[in-house]
């Protein structure tokens, strides 16, 4: 009664009450890592790191749990050595927070700081810490061990509904600074740091978060907290891997795709003069949110259409079958043949009705009409 009262009350699903009378003292928090050997260390990072490279030269790294700052720190070369460089030669990243549930803060600035371009520092967060009643900014790290990921490489995130706390928190600021494409569930809307209180001296206990987000890179007081990480593409978690490598495929056929229709433009628009503006509007498009080839149509087809003015130019998707179907000839391509008439009268009369149709109206008006215009030889016939 009292977790249903107190949740509605405040609309907070993160705050509930447990009575434990065999709980004879406060919860003790975890040992920290940092109080492990160095071997132990190693020994827990690898079974909640896991790295690889798939194929079409996608890199994969999978974090079930953030360490903080300290181990980081004391394990950055290795880290760096056995995990990071083997994915630096990739041409694009996906990184797995679907079974992230929690992890520590002064973590967040090495995952931001190694996908963020350049060594500018920027500001991504301020966290406020209610038992302290202190704000901690959170920024990037001026230097890194070992190289950043290349700005021009796609990094897309996954998420489930369990990803929490400080997975939602690295999830929502790479969406919001643009750096990666959220795939898979909304996130738990948890909090980054949980903990269990003792009511009094009774065996009743009040889980409460202590701290929150301020909200991530200036997004106007709004955070994840509560609400979860919405993603840019909505798809069950467990699909969430086969999503992500289809649109990475999307993005990898994009300048190619771009090229060969510059090149059309240049090569057969007629509207000669209106050709330098539409390729300038093609090189400096931002295709950074085209994550299905319906997106990019609508992209393309609002973009040239906006400069050209001429609603007859046109890009759209065909499936194999239209492909086949349909008559595609190049500039080297020979001429379509032209179709053999017929001798028969029966077969001629079709062909010929095929192409147009001669009839008599009332009041003797006659009536002529073309379905389409039909080579010389066959209106000879």
């Amino acid at each position: 009664v009292l977790t249903a009262g107190v949740q509605s009350s405040l609309n907070d699903p993160r705050l509930f009450i447990s009575y434990e009378p065999s709980t004879l003292e406060a919860p003790r928090q975890a040992p920290a890592l940092t109080n492990l050997t160095r071997e132990e260390l190693l020994a827990q990072i690898q079974r909640n790191i896991h790295h690889e490279v798939l194929e079409g030269n996608v890199g994969y790294l999978r974090v079930d749990d953030l360490p903080g700052q300290e181990v980081l720190s004391e394990l950055s070369e290795f880290l760096v050595n056995h995990v990071w460089k083997q994915l630096m030669g990739t041409s694009s990243l996906v990184l797995d927070l679907r079974h992230c549930t929690g992890g520590h803060v002064s973590g967040i600035p090495y995952v931001i700081s190694y996908l963020h371009p350049g060594n500018t520092v920027m500001h991504v967060d301020t966290i406020y810490d209610r038992p302290s009643n202190t704000t901690t900014e959170i920024w990037t790290l001026p230097k890194v061990l070992g190289e950043r990921y290349s700005a021009d490489k796609d990094v897309v995130v996954l998420t489930s509904g369990h990803t929490g706390g400080v997975a939602e928190d690295i999830a929502y600021i790479l969406k919001q600074m643009r750096r990666a494409i959220v795939v898979g569930e909304r996130t738990e809307g948890g909090a980054l740091d949980l903990q269990k209180l003792r009511i009094g001296q009774s065996n009743f206990f009040l889980t409460v978060p202590v701290s929150r987000s301020l909200g991530p890179l200036g997004g106007g007081g709004q955070t994840w907290e509560g609400s979860g990480v919405l993603p840019c593409v909505g798809i069950p978690a467990e699909q969430a891997l086969e999503k992500a490598l289809a649109i990475l495929t999307l993005r990898r056929a994009l300048p190619g795709v771009v090229l060969r229709l510059q090149e059309a433009l240049q090569d057969y628009y007629t509207l000669v003069d209106r050709v330098p503006g539409l390729l300038h509007r093609l090189a400096s498009m931002d295709y950074s949110a085209v994550v299905s080839e319906e997106d990019l149509v609508t992209k393309l087809n609002a973009g040239l259409q906006a400069v050209s003015e001429d609603p007859r130019l046109l890009v759209r998707v065909t499936g194999p079958r239209e492909t086949s179907s349909r008559s595609e000839t190049g500039p080297n391509d020979p001429p379509a043949a032209t179709p053999e008439v017929p001798k028969e009268d029966a077969a001629r009369r079709a062909l010929v009705d095929s192409v147009f149709q001669v009839s008599v109206l009332p009041g003797n008006v006659g009536y002529l009409r073309f379905d389409r215009f039909a080579d010389t030889s066959v209106l000879r016939t």
